[in-house]
């Protein structure tokens, strides 16, 4: 919402010496949020005049152009030549003249230069050129009576002013109006407020008013409608009231059009402007009937709902109320007689047929946010009467108005409801002034000490409709920054659940091993599943969809943190960063098939325990995962060493960081799962049970999503990891010497490292402290399809230093073993 100050000032008693960002800093306390304070006609400067035309000639030229050179009166003992290649002005008219060191709008410097023949000192201005509208096409003719020459052009043409642009928030629909912008001023400057809506203005409504019939009241509580005649439609606009709703951001039409926005924009009251002429019986609301269409003002035929909220005449649908009108009865030039429409229509209704057509207007923004329900009668007759004065002819006896608003609600509460909600003393007469400062209607019952108040909220305000919505409404009026800061007091005995001391612990280490941490969006959709190449009868293709999602290219929620941690990695990688190690800590999405349907709770009390265990067994299981991505090189080039590429190898690092952290033994094993590469998969196992996978992703999958060759990613559950936990014990810490021993092992190629390993680590028992692998060898020296592992075996005893023959032994029961469970061969033997 754009508000000019000069507008405001209307309403409210703003000292002079006041600014724009004053204004804002005393909204900006109360809660609004003003975006910016934008200086308007700032950028023009020097001498800009008021000038009459005194004479001028018309001088063809050669490239066929035809200029004027015009002698123009601006006050001065002599007249100015000017050269104008316009045409639209004549003799005796008032100009706009930027004299020689006047700049216009786009640094645009004027000076005194010969063209054309002549010496032109000074220009004759379009409205574009001034920055006060959009024609070019000739220059601004002012009426005469608006100055004389010599005159300072700024005032006339309400050149500056200061606009506050306001993002009004979806609870505070009254904000969408100059009336509800300078309630708002008056209270947080602590100055008078005069309300737009005067009681003068009410309408005279008899049954001579034109016919109107409301056939779905739910929809529309109230329907005001006032007909002017003898409207001049040639009529201008005042220049004032052009510019205003040009600085509220809209663009001006014709009168009679801009009078309906001037309006809107005023009370926040959405108007529609009908030709009489053009109607054909009374005016009806009612929903859509099946295969209705509508040609809305827009130039688009519209297929209708039957949930749509229509108004009608004896011709059918003429307009999509509270969204846009039809274009059979809309106001033309050549409109003289005018039924001006105000009406409130349901908050819901409005949203659901702007969303439904893709369609949102300036009325359809008001009315889903919450229209003051009392002020409709005034609105219409407030356009009726700036009609009048502007267009001339007259109103006709008797206004039409329909239904009544419905009664705001009473809300008991108790005296220091907001002082307990904010934390610190707020004085009685505190919490009643505030309320009554903001419309509401204030009655206080109780002893001293103990009492209570009935609050009737004013009409504009639906959004204060319980206890603490009057707590909130006192508290931002007093000022947030008043409220104290307190630290809340940890409850003793307490601390983080294992399940968050896992979390914190995975995102510790991890990002400690060079992985930046990612929120993804938990929505995917078909193409995703598509893109990671999963079969048809993959259960993670088994989504839930939503009802209402924010796209609907992704309407399911993820059942796996891929697709998100991807997209972003696409999305770096698309703006240059290709050395990515991204991991995202989130919850994935099951559906359970035997799932109940979600009950539908109640609003006007809490749940019950039966109620809110039935909402639990609907949701979904919502397991917690890990998961990474690697693209790029792992290690980057340095003076010392060559980058290493990211591969499946760190992916599986990672997981092992992770299982590390939990406290679990991971081991690991080949297998073929989407989306990795079908030789680069390993399969994640803790106590024998699946808990994710890792390895590099499948080259369709990278091409899919634009990652650099050999991405590699790992996904892990975390809830597994955590069912594995055990109490983690203290290490002991032998102070006797180690023993090493190096083994190298010949096994077919087929045979996983991890078998091998786990061999080793079963044959030697208790004395093995650690098993690692430093070097797979395959080649001529071998056996085709064969490879030689090497481990370096570390043997170390509690009590004692071990012997020769102990270590000897020990080795050799490894080997033995890897030999018995793996065909292992001891190379050199």
């Amino acid at each position: 919402m754009r508000v000019p100050i000069s507008w405001l000032r209307e309403y409210v008693d703003l000292p002079a010496s006041i600014t724009g960002r004053e204004v804002a800093d005393a909204l900006i306390r109360v809660g609004l949020e003003v975006e910016t304070v934008e200086s308007v006609g700032a950028d023009v400067k020097g001498p800009l005049m008021l000038g009459r035309v005194l004479e001028f000639v018309e001088e063809p030229q050669k490239n066929g152009k035809t200029i004027r050179w015009c002698q123009v009166d601006v006050g001065a003992a002599e007249p100015r030549g000017i050269v104008c290649g316009a045409r639209n002005f004549a003799v005796g008219d008032l100009v706009v003249v930027a004299l020689p060191g006047t700049t216009l709008p786009g640094d645009f410097t004027i000076t005194a230069r010969k063209t054309y023949g002549h010496v032109s000192d000074g220009m004759i201005c379009s409205t574009r050129e001034l920055g006060v509208g959009d024609d070019h096409d000739g220059i601004l003719v002012l009426d005469p009576s608006d100055g004389t020459p010599g005159d300072d052009a700024a005032p006339v043409l309400h050149l500056r002013d200061e606009v506050l642009d306001i993002a009004v928030t979806p609870d505070r629909g009254y904000t969408m109006s100059v009336r509800g912008i300078a309630r708002e001023a008056a209270t947080a400057l602590g100055l008078a407020f005069s309300d737009p809506v005067k009681p003068e203005l009410a309408p005279n409504v008899s049954d001579k008013g034109y016919p109107v019939r409301v056939d779905d009241t739910a929809g529309c509580a109230v329907f005001a409608a006032v007909t002017v005649e003898g409207f001049d439609p040639a009529a201008p606009s005042p220049r004032w009231l052009q510019r205003r709703v040009q600085l509220a951001g809209m663009r001006p039409i014709s009168a009679a059009v801009d009078v309906t926005n001037y309006v809107m924009l005023e009370f926040g009251q959405p108007i529609h402007g009908y030709d009489r002429s053009r109607l054909a019986g009374p005016i009806v609301v009612r929903r859509a009937e099946p295969g209705e269409k509508l040609q809305t003002l827009d130039g688009a035929t519209r297929e209708l709902d039957p949930e749509d909220l229509l108004i009608t005449d004896d011709s059918g649908p003429i307009g999509l109320a509270g969204v846009m009108g039809g274009a059979t009865t809309e106001l033309s030039d050549t409109t003289t007689d005018v039924v001006i429409e105000a009406a409130h229509f349901d908050a819901v209704v409005i949203a659901r047929t702007s969303r439904r057509h893709k369609l949102s207007s300036e009325a359809s923004k008001r009315f889903e946010r919450g229209v003051d329900t009392a002020i409709q009668g005034y609105a219409a007759q407030r356009v009726a009467e700036l009609l009048v004065s502007i267009g001339g002819g007259r109103i006709l006896d008797g206004a039409t108005l329909i239904g009544t608003p419905p009664p705001a609600p009473q809300i008991t509460i108790p005296a220091d409801h907001a002082a307990r909600v904010a934390g610190y003393p707020i004085p009685v007469e505190v919490f009643v002034r505030r309320l009554e400062e903001v419309g509401c209607v204030v009655e206080t019952r109780g002893e001293a000490g103990a009492e209570r108040l009935t609050v009737t909220p004013p009409s504009w305000r639906p959004d204060l409709a319980d206890p603490n919505d009057l707590a909130e409404e006192v508290i931002r009026l007093e000022g947030y920054d008043t409220v104290p800061s307190v630290l809340p007091v940890a409850p003793p005995g307490r601390g983080l659940t294992s399940d968050q001391r896992l979390r914190r612990t995975v995102g510790r280490v991890l990002a400690g091993a060079g992985y930046v941490e990612v929120l993804a969006y938990p929505f995917v959709g078909e193409a995703d599943f598509d893109r990671l190449r999963l079969p048809a009868d993959d259960p993670r293709r088994q989504a839930l969809r939503l009802a209402n999602p924010l796209s609907e290219e992704e309407p399911l929620l993820r059942t796996t943190l891929l697709p998100g941690l991807l997209a972003i990695a696409r999305r770096n990688v698309g703006r240059g960063f290709t050395d990515l190690a991204l991991f995202e800590l989130g919850v994935v999405f099951r559906p359970r098939p035997d799932a109940p349907a979600a009950p539908r709770l109640p609003v006007d009390r809490r749940p019950s325990e039966e109620e809110i265990a039935a909402l639990d067994a609907a949701l979904p299981d919502q397991p917690r995962r890990v998961g990474v991505v690697l693209t790029g090189d792992r290690q980057p080039a340095g003076w010392q060493s060559t980058a290493r590429s990211a591969t499946w190898a760190d992916a599986i690092q990672a997981a092992r960081i992770v299982a590390e952290a939990a406290g679990v033994e991971l081991s690991v094993r080949a297998d073929e799962h989407a989306p990795w590469h079908p030789g680069r998969c390993a399969a994640l196992l803790v106590d024998g049970r699946l808990v994710g996978h890792a390895g590099e992703l499948h080259p369709k999958v990278v091409e899919a999503y634009g990652l650099p060759p050999r991405a590699a990613a790992m996904e892990l559950q975390l809830d597994r990891l955590e069912a594995s936990m055990r109490p983690v014990s203290a290490p002991q810490v032998s102070t006797y010497p180690p023993a090493k021993e190096d083994v190298a092992l010949i096994v077919d190629a087929a045979v996983p490292v991890a078998d091998v390993e786990a061999a080793l680590r079963d044959g030697v028992g208790d004395l093995l402290e650690s098993v690692r692998l430093f070097d797979v060898y395959t080649g001529a020296q071998i056996e085709a399809g064969t490879k030689s592992l090497a481990f370096a075996l570390r043997f170390r005893a509690p009590d004692r230093t071990l012997t020769d023959a102990e270590v000897s032994a020990a080795k050799q029961a490894a080997v033995d073993e890897a030999a018995r469970r793996t065909h292992a061969v001891q190379r050199g033997t």
